[in-house]
């Protein structure tokens, strides 16, 4: 529970031991490169990195040589010293690191710290210093290179990095590595690494027929093809299903509205950086939309709205779009179209705990129903020092409603965490973190309040007492985006979807031409019968048909020959390599079916 939190990562040995890798490692770099400039080197989720500006490219194989000086450096049992300096001694120190300079403004000036990143007040400027090495750094380290094990260290990759992230910034040489506390945890993550890429969503998408993205249209927007569509669809029927259960009423909006809207709602003060430019059109300033909320208050206040109506719960699975920098596009999981598995919950703030709590038994249905049994609600607070900038500026409303939120989860008996400064810019929320089979962890879901918005809008309600009262709203998306949800299903299920969200259920393989009609036949009575099903006519031998069908990771195979064609039986090939031989068609129907129905994860 919230009272019990877990150990901060940014507060772990580990996170220490990662921050010191980081430097010494830049150390190694600038004996090989002196003429080099460094930036910054932060701890990553499992590693650490650092960004260079080098005078010659480095290339994989230098990255052995840097690695032996590393456990040399480790072995020195060099102690880390942090010392707190002056603006201009800093400025001194670094002289001819142009990069740490433009760092020291900003740190100066209250902008950033150390590692680019924004602030909300001045800080103090401190380096840290290691052997011969001395880096501007709020730290924290180990206290000496010894409490490093230097058979837990290794360097993983290099790539390019736009100084701060910014493509109008000069593209700099990015170190990635990771650290552990010992060899075996070490052995453990890299064994996780070569399962995670085999499991990869791009490679899996592609092997798969799931989607492609293509330069002529453009980057982060996917082109789903037919294979994945029936993944979408049956998605969104699951969500359809659920959420009709639960009471929720469906809309569709546009994909463009007038600048007024967003101005309104406040998105664009505080998310004008995400959004796509404006277009202009008979003087009048079109974006299309990045979220969906403010056409749904729209939707909410086209006619009065009673107590006895609420709550009101409006659903969509609308396209929306948003502005990522290329550098920071990946795959499905991060995009610039994407389709939300989205609603808004209108309720009063009696109903409100038990509107939330609905959500939140609604992702638990979602993690059992996908095998999803790990996973971390993080309750994200705001920023006393941010108000009026990142979050809107009602302090009584945010302690208000986060006291609500932290009440309605402890009274759930729902594990939580609480993680400040991380809240939307109009109310807490609650977003979920899950880790799929092998381990490895998405953002995924995420269940906002919001105080703020319904007021801007005017949403108003007549209450019992013949008072008008403003709502509150719940934003929600239990299964995050189509693509970041299908992302995530790729790499959990290693592409072998269960029977009910396998692009095609069964594969009829016919061992001769002979077959070829009863093949046909059996093709006919399946879909009947409504299931996605082929049939392999092709030249092939029968065990290359199998291969094939296997590679698509298809749950069934049904092989013909000329006793189950004179039987009217298949004999079955399991995706998993087991078998029965010369069943009635109608067992199998009976089988498949029964799995679609229940959505098992079963074969």
């Amino acid at each position: 529970m919230s009272d019990q939190p877990e150990e901060r990562y940014e507060d772990s040995q580990l996170y220490r031991i990662r921050h010191s890798a980081a430097h010494i490692m830049a150390q190694a770099v600038l004996e090989f490169y002196p003429e080099a400039k460094y930036t910054i080197g932060p701890p990553v989720e499992n590693g650490f990195y650092y960004d260079f500006d080098l005078p010659q490219p480095i290339v994989l194989e230098d990255l052995e040589k840097i690695e032996k000086r590393m456990r040399q450096i480790i072995a020195g049992g060099h102690p880390f010293i942090r010392k707190v300096v002056t603006a201009e001694e800093a400025r001194q120190i670094f002289k001819d690191q142009p990069y740490k300079l433009e760092l020291i403004d900003g740190l100066e000036q209250g902008a950033f710290d150390e590692d680019g990143n924004p602030l909300t007040e001045k800080p103090e400027i401190s380096i840290y210093q290691h052997d011969t090495f001395v880096d501007l750094c709020r730290g924290p380290h180990v206290e000496s290179t010894r409490q490093i094990n230097p058979a837990a260290v290794k360097l993983m990759s290099i790539a390019g990095a736009y100084w701060r992230g910014d493509e109008k910034n000069k593209m700099l040489t990015r170190i990635y590595g990771t650290a552990w506390r010992t060899p075996d945890e070490l052995k453990q993550y890299l064994k996780m690494l070569e399962e995670a890429k085999a499991r990869d969503h791009r490679k899996l998408g592609k092997e798969l027929e799931i989607f492609i993205f293509e330069d002529e249209v453009g980057p982060g927007l996917p082109l789903w093809l037919p294979r994945g569509g029936v993944i979408i669809e049956e998605l969104e029927k699951l969500a359809k299903e659920m959420e009709e259960q639960a009471g929720y009423l469906r809309v569709r909006t546009p994909h463009l509205t007038k600048e007024d809207l967003f101005l309104r709602s406040g998105h664009l003060p505080y998310y004008a950086e995400s959004m796509y430019p404006p277009m202009e059109i008979e003087g009048v300033r079109y974006y299309v939309k990045p979220m969906n909320c403010p056409m749904h208050h729209k939707i909410f206040a086209s006619k009065p709205r009673s107590y006895r109506d609420l709550p009101i719960r409006l659903a969509e699975y609308g396209t929306c779009y948003r502005y990522e920098k290329s550098g920071e596009l990946f795959g499905l999981m991060r995009v610039r179209s994407m389709q939300m598995n989205d609603a808004h919950i209108y309720c009063s703030e009696d109903q409100f705990e038990q509107e939330f709590m609905a959500v939140v038994d609604l992702y638990k249905k979602y993690f059992e129903l996908f095998g999803i049994e790990r996973y971390v609600m993080r309750l994200s607070l705001h920023g006393k020092a941010g108000l009026g900038k990142k979050y809107v500026d009602n302090e009584r409303l945010w302690l208000k409603t986060e006291d609500m939120v932290r009440r309605a989860m402890t009274n759930g008996g729902v594990p939580f965490k609480e993680v400040p400064d991380e809240a939307a810019f109009y109310g807490p929320k609650v977003d979920v973190q899950i880790w799929s089979a092998i381990g490895r962890e998405f953002t995924l879901a995420t269940n906002q309040v919001d105080f703020a918005v319904p007021e801007r809008f005017d949403l108003k309600y007549m209450s019992k007492e013949g008072v008008e009262e403003t709502p509150l709203c719940i934003h929600r998306a239990p299964l995050s985006t189509h693509e970041r949800f299908i992302g995530f299903l790729l790499e959990h299920y290693a592409g072998n979807f269960p029977v009910w969200l396998s692009p095609e259920h069964a594969r009829v393989v016919p061992i001769t031409d002979s077959q070829n009609a009863y093949a046909e036949s059996i093709v006919a009575q399946l879909r009947g019968q409504g299931l996605r099903v082929s049939a392999d006519l092709s030249a092939q031998r029968m065990n290359a048909k199998i291969r094939e069908a296997q590679l698509m990771k298809v749950p069934y195979m049904l092989i013909v020959g000329e006793n189950e064609a004179a039987g009217g039986t298949v004999s079955l090939r399991l995706r998993d390599g087991s078998r029965a031989d010369n069943i009635p068609l109608a067992e199998f129907i009976a089988r498949a079916r029964e799995r679609i129905a229940t959505r098992s994860n079963a074969l």
